[in-house]
């Protein structure tokens, strides 16, 4: 079994409904571990649309990276995530930030996730559910990385965790 952890944003429709469909549909090929919370973040780059809401799932899979990455997007689709510019509203995000303590330069996909150490609303929920990851290629734990952050968008706590986050 690999551990693969996996950033979910929404922002368009019910975005808590979203993301944990999203969860669920990430369930039917992988193992959940540990969901954090969900948290509420400011959009990145293009600022005139709705906030985020946001979480990482870490999960074990028997697949490699490409291949989780693909069924990733197949998600994506499935929910009716449509194609737009960078940056631009959606209803489903799912990012592959880390896959073992892989480092992968593949034209279709970077792991570690390059935009990783500089996105607040990833490194916030990564430090709740691990703190003392280490990333592969920077040497620096998870919650190193955000204290380092010099900079970074709002990251507001969501209500409460979501059902079965504290790992099985």
């Amino acid at each position: 079994m690999t551990s693969a952890y996996i950033s979910m944003g929404s922002n368009l429709g019910d975005r808590q409904a979203n993301i944990l469909t999203a969860t669920r549909l990430l369930s039917d090929n992988a193992k959940i571990i540990i969901i954090s919370s969900i948290y509420e973040t400011e959009p990145e780059g293009y600022k005139k649309q709705p906030d985020f809401l946001n979480c990482v799932v870490n999960v074990e899979v028997e697949i490699d990276a490409p291949t989780l990455l693909t069924r990733l997007k197949n998600i994506e689709e499935r929910m009716g995530r449509e194609q737009s510019f960078k940056n631009a509203a959606r209803i489903i995000d799912l990012d592959l930030l880390f896959f073992n303590q892989d480092i992968i330069r593949e034209p279709d996909l970077e792991v570690p996730h390059p935009r990783l150490p500089e996105r607040s609303f990833v490194l916030v929920p990564m430090v709740e559910i691990a703190a003392g990851f280490t990333h592969p290629a920077l040497h620096k734990t998870m919650a190193q990385l955000l204290n380092g952050l010099k900079s970074g968008s709002r990251v507001k706590l969501w209500g409460v965790k979501q059902a079965g986050s504290t790992g099985s």
